[in-house]
């Protein structure tokens, strides 16, 4: 369930908090009671509660201007509020005054890259983006006509010589300190340590309705299925190959006269559209995972 007040203008500095603990009784009372002694007025408000898991979830966004405390306050009070609720609660508030840092890892294709630094230079997406990562130089002119900083990781086809470039790459990201590391296409499969390093953080645009037609070539997979319906899908990168908790997914309808070729550019809509709302949510806190799967307060 999401209960929203009027809606905040874009610019409008907010606390964005986010919860998940164990279900219990008061736990809303709770929130309420706290928020309403520091003044801070409610714009937002999402709640699930997952009954297989027992566990409660809760985003909650206030107009900064409205508490009554310092944002260093804010978050020190909640932090003793937060012990309550029991083992394994996890919490987390963001000012919305700081944008959130994204690096972007790619490839040849450009199509996901060319869509997220058109949104970021439009002023209408909350992050700034830190450097593209690239392990060809094809897309050198795009980041830099942005102004962002490309870098060019090569990766040689034996494994010694591709761990040395992972490395390269988890060095140059880590500089960073990123809150996003956007996969847009990069075509590399991450090596379990970096899957950990980055757990959380690291999205993954993948060209397929997960879980049908995992790993390469998905368009020709369909084709020879016969399918109607192709997709993206947008999920959390992890050990096991794209079988992340999903963040975001979306079909788009075909018809047995369109080729592997047509259904590539239909998809490359999608995946357009998947990884940027994907991101976003991410980006605003929407996202909360739990084993592998999410609660997505959209």
């Amino acid at each position: 369930m999401i209960s929203k007040a009027e809606n905040p203008s874009p610019n409008e500095r907010q606390y964005v908090l986010t919860l998940s603990c164990p279900d219990d009784t008061g736990i809303v009372a709770k929130l309420s009671t706290f928020l309403a002694e520091h003044g801070a007025w409610i714009v937002e408000a999402g709640y699930f509660t997952d009954d297989n898991s027992s566990r409660f979830f809760t985003r909650q966004a206030v107009r900064a201007e409205s508490v009554n405390i310092s944002f260093e306050e804010f978050s020190a009070a909640f932090d003793e509020l937060a012990e309550s609720f029991g083992p394994g609660t996890r919490w987390r508030i963001w000012d919305t005054a700081r944008n959130k840092k994204a690096v972007i890892l790619v490839s040849k294709e450009g199509h996901c890259l060319h869509d997220l630094l058109g949104r970021v230079a439009q002023n209408d997406y909350p992050m700034d983006v830190a450097a593209v990562i690239g392990n060809h130089e094809d897309l050198r002119d795009i980041a830099e006509a942005h102004g962002v900083p490309f870098a060019c990781v090569p990766f040689p086809k034996d494994a010694v010589g591709k761990r040395k470039s992972f490395d390269q790459v988890a060095e140059l990201v880590n500089a960073h300190n990123p809150d996003a590391v956007v996969l847009a296409r990069f075509m590399q499969i991450l090596p379990p340590d970096l899957c950990e390093m980055w757990e959380g953080k690291a999205l993954n645009i993948h060209h397929s309705f997960l879980p049908s037609f995992m790993g390469a070539r998905p368009y020709h997979q369909a084709h020879r299925r016969g399918v109607k319906l192709i997709g993206a899908t947008c999920h959390y990168a992890t050990q096991d190959l794209d079988d992340g908790p999903i963040i975001e997914q979306d079909v788009i309808r075909i018809s047995h006269k369109d080729t592997p070729a047509d259904m590539q550019r239909l998809g490359r809509d999608a995946e357009k559209i998947v990884l940027a709302r994907g991101l976003r949510f991410h980006l605003e806190d929407r996202v909360q995972v739990y084993g592998n799967r999410t609660v997505i307060f959209d």
